[in-house]
């Protein structure tokens, strides 16, 4: 999946990669994707309830060697 910003959660724990999700947010525009890669395995719980609660678009989720690539769409 292609994503317009990339920012590196690795070796952050919650809440940590939410913060971080959040922040830089705040400084795209509507219809752009966010990637977030971490290796925080709760991303996968954490980040999909974050996009809902927030009026994001949940993307999915991409898992490989305890690495997660998480992307969400700013609503």
């Amino acid at each position: 999946m292609k994503a317009d910003i990339t920012i590196d959660c690795m070796g952050l724990y919650c809440p940590m990669p939410i913060v971080n999700t959040a922040r830089q947010m705040k400084a795209m525009q509507p219809g752009q994707v966010l990637e977030v890669v971490a290796d925080d395995e709760g991303i996968k719980q954490d980040m999909p309830n974050w996009a809902k609660m927030t009026g994001n678009e949940f993307l999915g989720i991409e898992e490989e060697d305890g690495r997660y690539r998480v992307f969400i769409r700013k609503g």
